[in-house]
């Protein structure tokens, strides 16, 4: 991860932290899609509809781009940006074993 994103996110987490949530405080989701050609990607979103949309006409990632059609595999509630930003650093520093293993039905916490 680059110096400057990891300050950022460093930053946004002490002022979630410490009740002050950068943002608003509006409800953020943590996402993860898997492409046409059985990568994943992972993202977030105010909006899980939209983006999902977004990602399949072409207009949201240079990524998902050429790996369409794609379709939502998990997603989770983040109390705002903050925590979505920490939260989709973790998920992208997991193995292919690990986000296979929390995009599975048996782990799935995304049918609220």
């Amino acid at each position: 991860m680059r110096r400057k994103y990891k300050r950022m996110l460093d930053g946004m987490q002490q002022m979630s932290e410490a009740g002050k949530e950068y943002g608003g405080g509006d409800p953020w989701f943590l996402y993860v899609l898997e492409c046409n050609d059985g990568s994943f990607y992972t993202g977030v979103t105010k909006d899980i509809e939209r983006r999902l949309a977004e990602h399949n006409d072409g207009k949201a990632s240079k990524y998902t781009r050429t790996r369409r059609p794609v379709k939502l595999l998990y997603f989770e509630n983040c109390a705002g940006r903050a925590e979505a930003l920490t939260r989709e650093y973790q998920v992208k520093s997991l193995s292919r074993k690990a986000k296979e293993k929390l995009v599975s039905p048996a782990s799935d916490s995304s049918g609220d």
